[in-house]
């Protein structure tokens, strides 16, 4: 049967195939030299006697007979859709998707999605089209990483799904029925610093970066927060620091600074401009840029610990604002709108507007 002009083809490939037979659409023509073969544009043919006209075309797909070719044909005529999209590869997607999703996350992050993508080798070259189930979950079971690289690779999994429907890539999300992976509870305790130890860092403030730690305790800032504030996050005049990351409730918050730690910010907000720098908190000593990072943080952190033979994680010093201000009676939507915690009471939500007055006074009850 003739396929009306424009329509497309099926055909059957030579040799022994799942699937042999081929559907494809028409694209358009082009021009060859008849003697050498290589493509001439319309603009430059002199001589037309040289020149062959050849029909180009997309495939659409390969199927197990020819009446699924003819339909998956029909199907594209009645739909029209990228055919381009059909050839695109499991890491295609990752590249396509990272460089979207890596502009909003700090690099700790995106080392973490990073080292989740190297255990995914068997689907990198795979059409996103033809993954399924079978093949997401085994190369989570094969990966030879613990539970929680485990879990990330099957959070990957989700979010280039998810990118993949909606550039209609694929049409079904094989990656929410990958079941294979139970999410373990969190086993991270979060430690206080207690009052001696808070002592201990005011009487060592001299140490690089103690006063860092002290702010955070101070503010509740999350460390990753903390690392990036800019000099112009700072409204000292009205002793306020504008920041946040994360989720909708913690973006963009504002936070007062406790009379505690006043003279601190002030002096690194000298110290930032002494040195031409953006950022609140700098390394002099930083080999990589002196603006400060997760990861440097951390680093130093750690060495604080080491010297003050301490043991905290660095989300201690949020977690510590937390409980001091509970102890002090802070009140309860108060203090979420300081750390950024979502509020779920509607009318508090809703109807009550905090003052900045009203947050001064709250942060003020911590001794």
């Amino acid at each position: 049967m003739k396929m009306p002009n424009g329509y497309g083809n099926v055909s059957k490939l030579p040799g022994k195939r799942r699937n042999p037979w081929r559907a494809r659409k028409t694209t358009g023509w082009r021009y060859f030299d008849k003697y050498t073969n290589l493509p001439i544009e319309s603009s430059d043919i002199t001589d037309y006697s040289r020149v062959v006209r050849r029909q180009q075309y997309a495939t659409i797909g390969y199927y197990a007979t020819r009446q699924e070719a003819l339909q998956a044909l029909a199907d594209y005529n009645e739909h029209p859709y990228d055919v381009s999209t059909t050839t695109i590869t499991f890491e295609d997607v990752y590249i396509k998707w990272s460089s979207e999703h890596f502009e909003t996350i700090v690099p700790s992050a995106i080392r973490t999605w990073k080292s989740a993508y190297s255990y995914c080798i068997p689907l990198y070259n795979m059409r996103m089209k033809d993954i399924r189930v079978s093949h997401l979950e085994s190369t989570i079971k094969n990966a030879d990483v613990g539970s929680s690289t485990k879990q990330r690779i099957k959070s990957l999994f989700n979010m280039m799904y998810k990118y993949a429907l909606k550039h209609e890539i694929v049409d079904k999300d094989y990656a929410a029925m990958c079941n294979s992976v139970k999410q373990d509870k969190p086993t991270i305790i979060r430690t206080p610093y207690s009052d001696a130890e808070i002592e201990l860092l005011w009487n060592n403030i001299d140490l690089p970066f103690v006063d860092m730690v002290l702010i955070g305790i101070y503010t509740g800032w999350r460390p990753q927060e903390l690392s990036i504030l800019k000099v112009s996050d700072i409204d000292i005049d009205n002793e306020t620091i504008k920041g946040g990351l994360k989720t909708d409730a913690g973006k963009n918050r504002l936070v007062p600074i406790h009379p505690k730690i006043i003279h601190l910010v002030k002096s690194n907000m000298e110290k930032a401009k002494s040195m031409g720098s953006n950022f609140l908190f700098n390394d002099s000593d930083g080999q990589q840029g002196t603006y400060m990072t997760y990861d440097k943080y951390r680093r130093r952190f750690e060495k604080i610990n080491k010297r003050l033979k301490l043991s905290h994680r660095p989300h201690d010093t949020r977690h510590t604002f937390i409980t001091l201000a509970k102890q002090s009676n802070v009140d309860e939507y108060i203090l979420k709108l300081i750390v950024g915690h979502s509020i779920n009471d509607v009318t508090e939500k809703v109807y009550t507007h905090r003052t900045i007055e009203d947050l001064k006074k709250a942060i003020q009850k911590i001794k």
